[in-house]
């Protein structure tokens, strides 16, 4: 049972390279949040924005029920920072606020993006302010002026690009049962639906990077992770 927490740099991230590993979580009695620091109301909603007379506020609704609805497909919760997109900002306030939000939930996994994207200027932003608010939530390890909790796992979810974002998969998590779970919250994002066909055809390429990794004939879709923390175990 897995507290998982994802917070991603907009709304609909979580969906595309996490979907599958927050339901296998809730699946297996785990409780999962999601966490978007922005809507991707500016950089990430091009469909919305072919609708004449537009506004900022109106895609920042629609994306909300998109991911809320997604969200639920896979048996989390969603909530928004509501920090605004390309660029996104965090000062300190905002970290701190990030902070609390981890601090609050306690997840035993957190994940996040990649700490590179070449094509994405929100995605490294988002990456190192998780990353600190992470530490600042667990503290040092020893006694602070703050609460702290017990420091979560962190893993770097497959980036758009995985060759250029310095991304190798450490950890495939199968979905196959939860396959149609993920499949009917990417349907939520008509925002970006065309990755939704992208991301169909990366859950099964990795897929069959876990079949032959695990010789597991059974596992048919795939989601992959890179584990930034050492595991710490009894023996190998």
């Amino acid at each position: 049972m897995k507290r998982v927490q994802v917070i991603g740099a907009h709304s609909a991230d979580f969906v595309w390279r996490a979907g599958g590993a927050v339901a296998k979580a809730v699946s297996l009695g785990g409780v999962a949040e999601v966490i978007a620091l922005s809507y991707g109301e500016r950089g990430e909603s091009g469909e919305l924005w072919k609708e004449d007379g537009q506004t900022v506020e109106n895609v920042k609704r629609v994306r909300h029920g998109e991911a809320e609805r997604a969200a639920g497909h896979l048996g989390a919760t969603f909530k928004c920072l509501d920090f605004g997109d390309y660029p996104l900002d965090v000062d300190r306030e905002r970290l701190l606020e990030i902070a609390e939000a981890i601090r609050a939930f306690a997840p035993d996994v957190l994940i996040t993006h990649t700490a590179v994207d070449p094509f994405n200027p929100d995605h490294p932003v988002a990456y190192g302010a998780v990353d600190r608010a992470r530490s600042l939530a667990a503290g040092a390890g020893v006694s602070s002026a703050f609460a702290t909790i017990r420091p979560p796992q962190l893993f770097l979810f497959e980036p758009h690009q995985p060759e250029l974002c310095a991304f190798t998969p450490t950890v495939h998590v199968d979905i196959t049962n939860v396959w149609e779970a993920k499949i009917a919250a990417m349907g939520e994002m008509q925002a970006q639906q065309y990755l939704q066909t992208y991301y169909a055809q990366r859950g099964e390429q990795r897929g069959n990077h876990a079949r032959r990794a695990s010789g597991l004939s059974e596992v048919r879709y795939g989601e992959s992770f890179m584990r930034v923390l050492p595991e710490v175990v009894e023996q190998l």
